[in-house]
């Protein structure tokens, strides 16, 4: 009689199937006469997650990265990435899935979509722009706290 037949549970599984960019744009609206203003712009960074279930224990998370880059009323550059990855969860416990897929997954995906940000910049004609790491605990939990509050609402 094996292990798991004596009642004991299966070891819990996250494994990395692939990661890969999904869709990728640079948009430079104001270009060529962006490139002679003197000033710095201000970048701003727009984050979002999806997941899907592809078949049992197979998921899809999708990181979407938006950075805009204006100053005044005129946009230097506008970069989307959406870097996604195919993770296998097995075995997880149900109350630790949805944090494993909000948390972890978005996590490992996000310094593959600061490179792609970076790159698209740089190919634009642009400096690289190095995007500072994010806490996807913390917006967990702000997520967490905002749909609890609304229910009490």
């Amino acid at each position: 009689m094996s292990d798991n037949e004596q009642g004991q549970a299966a070891a819990p599984v996250f494994s990395i199937e692939k990661i890969y960019v999904k869709d990728l744009s640079i948009e430079v609206p104001n270009a060529p006469q962006v490139f002679l203003e003197q000033g710095a712009p201000q970048i701003n960074m727009e984050i979002a997650t999806q997941i899907d279930a592809l078949e049992t224990g197979i998921y899809e998370c999708r990181l979407t990265v938006t950075v805009t880059a204006k100053a005044e009323d005129k946009v230097y550059f506008l970069v989307e990435v959406r870097q996604a990855g195919i993770f296998r969860i097995q075995d997880v416990p149900q109350e630790a899935l949805e944090p494993t897929l909000a948390i972890a997954c978005p996590n490992i995906l996000f310094p593959y979509a600061r490179e792609a940000v970076a790159d698209a910049t740089v190919r634009a004609g642009f400096p690289p722009i190095h995007l500072q790491p994010v806490n996807f605990e913390a917006l967990y939990l702000q997520q967490k706290q905002a749909q609890a509050s609304a229910q009490v609402n």
